[in-house]
């Protein structure tokens, strides 16, 4: 049989690639590279969204690629040809001599099918309905699946790849000078994980966990260490083993009848990744290939008491699944859920109106707070610089307060009825008269200071016996007793290299507590208040170490009601929240594979063990991992085990298993990339070493980590080698990750700047470092929408919900005089408005006659009788809603000509422009190809 270079069509050359052991073909008229046989030309002409972009040569058509860039900028200026802002990003341009090759995958896919149609309405897709049909492909239509430009031909190519069916990936080349980030492409999903056929026991859609629970920076897995080192790539896991599920998704399966099959060596549970041997009786584990025996009851069907199918089972067919625990899982009955909140009632905290917004949300959510069990118990603290605790036995309706004045040797002044049952307490009235009562008792209250510490001691006491969940609002500075910090705030040092100082703690007690809560299974969750400095820094180190969450509201104000509406939302649904108790968590994996370091709030109590006292609904963890010896199985396993105990009272263990295919082929790895989950283990290395190095060091870190990842994919995958280029390429995979690390260095949380207020910069550090993927990726690359002209749909209701825009790239380009546009990050929302808006824009959305009389700032946005205010309040509540979470983003109104903080703050958004001493998203891009050519440098 003749081998591929044999069979070449006219004008293809093909050269033996000795690194990779495979050819490399050549097009000889113009240089280009690829590595899958080429077919005839007029099949070429057909298909010209399946070339890889090319390698070492630019092709003729560049230059026209470039007019139509030209194009784009031009339409914001009113050019006649082409009068509709959003027209570049879906319609290229049909200039005289365009050929169909101009088509760039990913930018321009959607309109160009619908252009084959004939139809001239602009295509717009919802990201949610992007997440549940990944394929985008129906009866009508075909647009392209990730990464893959045309899959009908990719699929021709896949049939006769591969070993024993196994479909290889494909790597396609991007040119990243000629790719301007789409930011669609973030709603897509990450590249298919392509498992040998018969790897898992049932055939089964939901054997992979899902990647909002389990994702992996690599889809494939390099076999040897030296190959992960080779491709510069970091490999990890990104994990959100508790996220909250809407009712148009799947549920968790629950597995109820006590039946745990585990690996008797490694301890791995039982999931569609086994082999059953010896006509079922055992089963071989996919982690460490011992043979075990089946359980018993395995095969029994106890609700029915009859035999039962084993191919029904959750785990064998589900990566997801959660089972209820026997007693031996079991170090001491499941506790009660207990809530201590901590409340500042110092003259600041009541002035501010933190107190009476506080004690009337915590009334408000008494119903929602977990207690099916009626075993839940609750306690309130106050705190100014004593510490007054309320007392109320039970039979009796009104509580009486203590006072303990002495806050160096804290003491609980009553050891019975300080924790509350929470039904009997509500029950008697005496709970809901307290906290009706607490901010009329302290309004004249003139003490300034805070005992914080000392009432984190109080409420260590309170509950250590049990463990559960420490809820401190905090106002001020913490001033008295254990736990003191001093004003460390030093204008001076801001973007100096001392400034990474400011980061870390001032004060050993907030680690040393956090572990001695972390011991007893208490967490703590941060409510900071304050409007002068307040050590951000040092008080998130309690959640951060105790898997809680840190809120922060800075110069919050209750007399601005969307100051009170924030707070008492996001403090609302932190209430309501179903928690888990008594948490460990544990990572297993295929043999050769090791977990390295980890990410996130927790405490690592051994080696692998993760202990965590109580864990909120939507925290995100990354977790590294080593290869320590030579993979030789043809895919391997990680799983994620959580062992805890629901609110309700139940043991409970919830597994999430995924199953990644291995490669000895660089090629197969670099296509394998999912790109959001690199960028959440990127900003958490980051923040990780803003606290051990300095801020520079950890934005020279990820910057380095980009060009060696480029210069890697340069020298291996493109016919420059280790030669200079005129491109900068990238696999299709990766082309949102340039743009992702630069708006992680613009993040504030990592940022180059002398203006940022360390407590700003250490909350956001915070969020860096707790979010999961859903959140953490708008949060470094917010979302950007044009609504003046939206298309007809848009804030109307699809069959999934509010239609949102179509999401433009992150450029003032975009920005016309006479728009309305929003802007958001998941944490604040601009609506931005040009300053030669029409009075009929103005009075439809803000009811005002004109821009002139309009007020920027933070505001409640009216709803009005016409259709077009209805639909951009329909996207703003979309735009709040739509990410899990309790956040409850600002408001805020930004007028172009309009007050310049609010102003720049809300342009520091848009990351791909140039901004004080940081590059726009082209500079940067030449300056990644001056690094990666050798050349210079960020």
């Amino acid at each position: 049989m003749a081998s591929p270079a044999q069979q070449l069509p006219p004008g293809w050359a093909a050269e033996w690639e000795q690194t990779h052991q495979r050819y490399l073909f050549i097009e000889t008229a113009t240089g280009h590279t690829q590595w899958e046989p080429p077919t005839e030309p007029s099949a070429q002409m057909q298909q010209p969204a399946m070339d890889s972009p090319p390698i070492g040569a630019a092709p003729a058509h560049h230059s026209k690629r470039r007019q139509y860039a030209a194009g784009q900028t031009q339409a914001y200026y009113g050019s006649a040809e082409e009068p509709s802002m959003l027209q570049p990003m879906s319609q290229p341009p049909q200039q005289a001599g365009m050929e169909p090759q101009l088509f760039t995958p990913g930018l321009a896919a959607p309109s160009f099918a619908m252009q084959q149609q004939g139809q001239t309405q602009p295509p717009y897709y919802d990201p949610n309905q992007a997440q549940q049909q990944p394929d985008y492909i129906n009866s009508q239509q075909q647009q392209p699946a990730y990464g893959q430009p045309n899959p009908n031909a990719l699929a021709d190519q896949f049939s006769q790849m591969g070993l024993g069916g196994q479909r290889s990936f494909s790597l396609q080349t991007a040119n990243l000078l000629t790719s301007p980030p789409d930011p669609r492409e973030l709603s897509l999903p990450p590249p298919e994980i392509r498992l040998p056929p018969n790897a898992t026991v049932t055939p089964s859609q939901f054997a992979n966990a899902d990647p909002s629970y389990q994702r992996s920076t690599l889809n494939a897995f390099p076999n040897t260490s030296s190959l992960l080192s080779k491709s510069k790539l970091p490999l990890a896991l990104v994990i959100s083993p508790y996220r909250t599920v809407s009712e148009n998704e799947p549920q968790v399966p629950l597995v109820t009848d006590t039946v745990i099959a585990r690996c008797r060596r490694c301890r791995t549970y039982i999931n569609p990744f086994v082999q059953f041997i010896d006509g079922g009786n055992r089963w071989r584990c996919c982690m460490c290939n011992l043979s075990n025996e089946v359980p018993q009851m395995f095969d029994w069907d106890q609700t029915r008491n009859q035999p039962g199918d084993r191919w029904s089972r959750a785990e064998l067919s589900h990566g997801t699944v959660e089972y209820v625990a026997p007693t031996e899982y079991m170090v001491r009955p499941p506790q009660p859920a207990v809530y201590v909140f901590l409340i500042d009632v110092s003259h600041t905290a009541v002035q501010s109106g933190m107190v009476a917004t506080a004690t009337r949300t915590i009334l408000e959510n008494l119903d929602r707070i977990p207690d099916e069990d009626d075993r839940t118990k609750i306690a309130i603290v106050c705190f100014d610089v004593s510490l007054y605790f309320f007392s109320l036995p039970p039979g009796q309706s009104e509580p009486t307060m203590l006072v303990v004045s002495d806050v160096d040797d804290v003491f609980l002044p009553k050891p019975t009825d300080l924790l509350l049952n929470l039904a009997e307490a509500r029950s008697g009235g005496g709970l809901q008269s307290l906290l009706t009562r607490i901010n009329d008792m302290f309004k004249e209250n003139s003490i300034i200071g805070s005992a914080l510490g000392p009432a984190l001691q109080a409420g260590f006491k309170l509950m250590v016996p049990i463990g559960g969940k420490i809820i401190a609002l905090s106002s001020s500075l913490p001033s008295i007793g254990v736990g003191a910090l001093k004003n460390r705030e030093d204008p001076k040092i801001l973007g100096t290299s001392k400034e990474s100082g400011l980061l870390q703690a001032a004060s050993p007690f907030y680690k040393t507590f956090a572990i001695e809560c972390s011991r007893a299974q208490v967490s703590v969750d941060m409510f900071l208040f304050s409007s002068a400095y307040q050590d951000v820094a040092s008080l998130s180190c309690l959640p951060h170490y105790t898997s809680g969450q840190t809120y922060y509201y800075p110069a919050f104000n209750a007399a601005r009601t969307e100051d009170a509406l924030k707070f008492a939302h996001e403090f609302g649904e932190v209430l309501a929240m179903p928690i888990m108790l008594e948490v460990i968590m544990r990572v297993r994996a295929s043999r050769g594979l090791r977990m390295s370091s980890f990410h996130g709030n927790f405490f690592v109590r051994s080696t692998d063990l993760l202990a965590m006292p109580t864990v909120a609904t939507n925290q995100g963890y990354a977790i590294e991992i080593q290869i320590e010896e030579t993979i030789n199985t043809p895919f391997v396993v990680l799983q994620t085990a959580v062992l805890h105990t629901t609110c309700y009272g139940e043991r409970r263990i919830r597994v999430v298993t995924s199953a990644y295919p291995v490669t000895s082929n660089l090629s197969e790895v670099f296509a394998s990339v999912d790109q959001i989950a690199l960028a959440v283990l990127l900003a958490n290395k980051a923040v990780e070493r803003t606290l051990s190095h300095k801020l520079e060091d950890a934005r020279d870190a990820v910057f380095n980590k980009l060009v060696e990842i480029l210069q890697t994919y340069k020298s291996s995958m493109t016919a420059a080698g280790a030669g200079a280029s005129a491109q900068l390429a990238i696999g299709e995979n990766m082309k949102m990750l340039p743009v992702l690390v630069l708006g992680l260095l613009k993040n504030v949380g990592i940022r180059q700047s002398a203006q940022i207020p360390p407590d700003i910069r250490a909350y956001s550090q915070a969020l860096l470092t707790s979010l999961p993927a859903q959140l953490l990726i708008p949060y470094i690359y917010p979302s950007f929408y044009s609504l003046h002209n939206m298309p007809p749909e848009a804030g109307t209701v699809g069959p999934d919900g509010v239609i949102m825009p179509p999401p433009l790239p992150l450029t003032s380009e975009r920005l016309e005089r006479h728009g309305l546009f929003l802007i958001e990050d998941g944490q604040t929302i601009f609506l931005w408005v040009g300053r030669d808006a029409v009075p009929q824009l103005i009075m439809d959305v803000f009811n005002l006659p004109s821009y002139d009389v309009l007020r920027g700032g933070k505001t409640t946005l009216p709803v009005l009788e016409n259709s077009f205010s209805q639909r951009v309040n329909a996207i703003v509540q979309k735009t709040r809603e739509m990410r899990r979470g309790v956040y409850y983003p600002h408001l805020y109104i930004v007028k172009e000509d309009g007050e310049p903080p609010l102003r720049l703050w809300a342009l520091s958004a848009l990351v791909q422009d140039r901004a004080d001493v940081l590059p726009s998203y082209q500079q940067f891009i030449s300056s990644l190809k001056e690094k990666v050519n050798g050349n210079g440098g960020y």
